[in-house]
């Protein structure tokens, strides 16, 4: 049963930047599909990023594409999502999810587990 905790959120000004981890424990990162997701308060949970291990690729949203990047650290079984140019439409509970289903998943269903987020709150 894999396990997932998340940290680092906070609360920030318009064009910061901050990490995100999602500690993973139970089973090896690499076995799943990784991924971010954020909901926003009234909205539905939304795909902010993943990763495919055995394709070597990690993709994005295309509102965050090129302002957040998906790293990971397999010997402490943790993925990161690293943040910069943060704004405002940027403020929710960020998710950490995993899937062992293959390929560039988005949707929220092809997700089985999931932490209990973390809250990124961008304002001046």
């Amino acid at each position: 049963q894999l396990q997932l905790v998340e940290s680092g959120g906070g609360l920030v000004q318009p064009g910061d930047s901050l990490m995100l981890s999602c500690a993973a424990s139970g089973r090896t990162i690499k076995m799943y599909i990784m991924a971010w997701f954020r909901q926003a308060p009234g909205k539905a949970r939304e795909f902010v990023g993943g990763s495919n291990w055995s394709l070597g690729a990690t993709y994005y949203s295309d509102s965050v594409k090129g302002r957040f990047t998906m790293s990971s650290d397999a010997a402490k079984n943790t993925v990161y999502l690293q943040m910069t140019n943060l704004k405002p439409e940027d403020t929710a509970l960020y998710y950490c999810a995993a899937s062992p289903l293959r390929g560039l998943l988005r949707e929220v269903a092809d997700f089985g587990s999931w932490g209990q987020g973390t809250q990124v709150t961008v304002s001046s």
